[in-house]
């Protein structure tokens, strides 16, 4: 059962921008949306669904069978024709400007290229009201930045009921962010878009929110302390309805969350880069190891057998995930430490390599 919220002084002009935004488990629930929408549907629809750069896909001929609609990926500069669908090709943005699309291929948003805000974005700036945004079934909060400007200048937000989608976390920042005017379970989505895009829409607001434009990326946010996980370029921050948005000059964009799973990534590479230098380095000193004097003998082995240590403690916290503090200190005590004899500088070397606290 679907739950609406209904809305007053209309206008004559209707809704016929349909978008749609899905990540994981999006397949199936686009699927069932446009198996139920009519063939004389009086709307164009397009569709970002989070694919894989490289892929081959073939989304177009799975919903052009499930449904009497004609879907195809957009063709950059092709007009929009009502009652076809428009498919965003792999690793390329699908924008809208009025009366055509564009397929472009921009910095990636919340990770993504294409990029469901991209599109909610750019069909609220050249539609406005007249745009009917559709959040389904995906991880993170993708979708949740492009909403908020559908909802600011008057448009339709419907979010995938999160208990009724195979990813929920996608729908649900929908629900916790925006001002959502339906929440239904995938096979009653179609029915809503219809009788949406058979109803007068809003005119244009007169205002706007003061933060709009730096979600949208039109005006710089406040300076963030994070650096942007793609290009270390300087991010800024935006926030509105508690929602927190980051973008960097280059133009790289992510919500809060999007952010710390790229930092994640950039930490774990990191890392085995780390893991990596360090075995090499273990490896050249165990060499050395085998010439000199004793004395230098004895130091390079006492390396060598350091950075291996260090190497493996580093590959437990990439296999073995985050450790908590308890874990990290029973790693350090078991750290090998240089003898008691060994120079001050080597000392304070093994020092610095020495794990500490919560990794």
């Amino acid at each position: 059962m679907a739950t609406t919220r209904g809305s007053n002084g209309r206008t004559p002009t209707g809704h016929d921008i349909v978008v749609i935004g899905a990540s994981a488990g999006g397949v199936e629930a686009l699927s069932q949306v446009v198996a139920g929408l009519p063939a004389d549907l009086a709307a164009a629809v397009f569709i970002v669904q989070h694919v894989h750069p490289s892929s081959a896909s073939v989304l177009p001929e799975v919903l052009s069978r499930r449904g009497p609609l004609h879907a195809a990926h957009a063709v950059h500069g092709e007009a929009i024709v009502p009652g076809r669908i428009y498919l965003a090709p792999p690793d390329n943005h699908l924008t809208l400007r009025p009366r055509f699309v564009q397929v472009v291929r921009g910095p990636k948003e919340n990770g993504h290229r294409p990029s469901v805000d991209a599109l909610f974005r750019t069909a609220s700036t050249a539609y406005g009201p007249r745009v009917i945004g559709v959040v389904l079934s995906g991880y993170l909060d993708c979708g949740t930045a492009g909403l908020l400007s559908i909802k600011a200048r008057g448009g339709i937000a419907i979010v995938q009921d999160p208990r009724d989608a195979a990813a929920p976390a996608m729908p649900a920042s929908a629900l916790r962010h925006a001002e959502v005017d339906a929440t239904a379970g995938v096979a009653d989505i179609a029915a809503l878009v219809t009788r949406f895009v058979n109803e007068p829409a809003t005119p244009w607001p007169k205002h706007l929110p003061g933060t709009l434009a730096e979600i949208e990326g039109d005006e710089p946010g406040v300076a963030a302390d994070v650096v942007c996980p793609i290009c270390q370029g300087k991010l800024t921050e935006a926030v509105t309805n508690g929602f927190q948005f980051f973008r960097c000059h280059v133009g790289h964009s992510f919500s809060l969350e999007s952010v710390a799973a790229e930092q994640a990534e950039e930490v774990e590479r990191a890392l085995w880069s780390a893991a990596r230098a360090l075995e090499e380095s273990a490896s050249l000193a165990g060499r050395l190891a085998d010439s000199g004097s004793a004395e230098l003998r004895r130091r390079f082995a006492e390396k060598a057998q350091a950075q291996a240590r260090y190497a493996d403690v580093i590959r437990q916290i990439l296999l073995g995930g985050v450790l908590d503090r308890a874990d990290a200190n029973a790693l350090e005590k078991t750290a090998p430490r240089p003898p008691a004899a060994a120079p001050r500088r080597a000392r304070q070397a093994a020092a610095a390599r020495r794990p500490r606290g919560k990794v």
